[in-house]
């Protein structure tokens, strides 16, 4: 297993418990530079949990959470957005009664550097990075395809377009590293396979084809990604953390992964 590349966020021994039930016991893990790690494990594993540790909707009662070197074990949730950490959640968080684009603009928000006044009165500066924060919509919209419902309100979209928009918001905050919580939840195979290469391509980065927007142009740096279809984790995962009532129980590349006895019996089925 290759083992040089830059820790970009590193879990210690994080225990979270709610009441008498433990969600997460002493796990530990380092999310590595240009990797996408991949979490597994049965339902109630812990999965989740871990995912709203990153980024602050959970505070561990013990361990620590660092990121770039930087502790953010305690840090709210707007302030991991500004450093770099976007997520998608299981269940569908948008606005839904707001455009596809008017979503992507609230998550822009967090990147604006005019304030309140400047963006009421439409000053010029205000009005120039508006327009630049536009541009940036404008790309995301055509890498995932979805230029045509830019104008149309979320919560009238089918399920598998939402998906999709909320990818899209993530993607609008420029992450460093970017949580993917079961982003093929519910879809079909043909929307499954979409998402796939989707991240795929953001995670390798487009080159000259999107050159106002880094994240599409550069890559995002490290993706984890949370997902019970084991044929698509085996296949874009460059590692996979393996969760078992909160504990982490196996830890490798996908091979190492799918001939685990400890993993075969607890997730991926009973042992031959």
């Amino acid at each position: 297993m290759q083992t040089d590349k830059q820790v970009k966020l590193k879990i210690d021994k994080i225990s979270l418990s709610f009441g008498g039930v433990s969600a997460l016991v002493d796990v530990s893990l380092d999310i590595r530079d240009k990797e996408i790690l991949a979490i597994i494990g049965p339902n109630g594993a812990g999965k989740t949990a871990l995912l709203n540790c990153i980024n602050g909707f959970y505070k561990p009662q013990k361990g620590e959470i660092y990121f770039d070197g930087q502790r953010i074990t305690r840090m709210r949730p707007d302030k991991l957005a500004k450093l770099g950490i976007a997520r998608t959640f299981q269940n569908i968080e948008l606005y839904t009664h707001l455009s596809t684009q008017d979503n992507l603009m609230a998550a822009r928000h967090v990147l604006m550097k005019h304030n309140f006044i400047a963006g009421s009165l439409y000053l010029g500066w205000a009005q120039k990075e508006e327009i630049e924060h536009r541009q940036i919509v404008e790309e995301i919209f055509d890498f995932l395809e979805i230029a045509p419902i830019r104008k149309r309100v979320v919560g009238l979209l089918p399920y598998g377009m939402r998906k999709r928009v909320e990818l899209a918001r993530a993607l609008a905050l420029e992450p460093k590293v970017l949580l993917l919580d079961e982003p093929m939840a519910g879809m079909n195979m043909e929307e499954k396979e979409d998402i796939a290469r989707f991240i795929i391509d953001v995670f390798e980065g487009q080159g000259a084809s999107y050159p106002d927007t880094p994240v599409l142009r550069d890559g995002i740096r490290s993706i984890i990604l949370v997902e019970h279809d084991m044929g698509v984790v085996m296949d874009i995962a460059d590692r996979i953390i393996v969760l078992d009532f909160g504990r982490k129980i196996a830890e490798g590349t996908p091979a190492e992964i799918g001939t685990n006895p400890e993993v075969i019996k607890a997730y991926l089925g009973k042992e031959k």
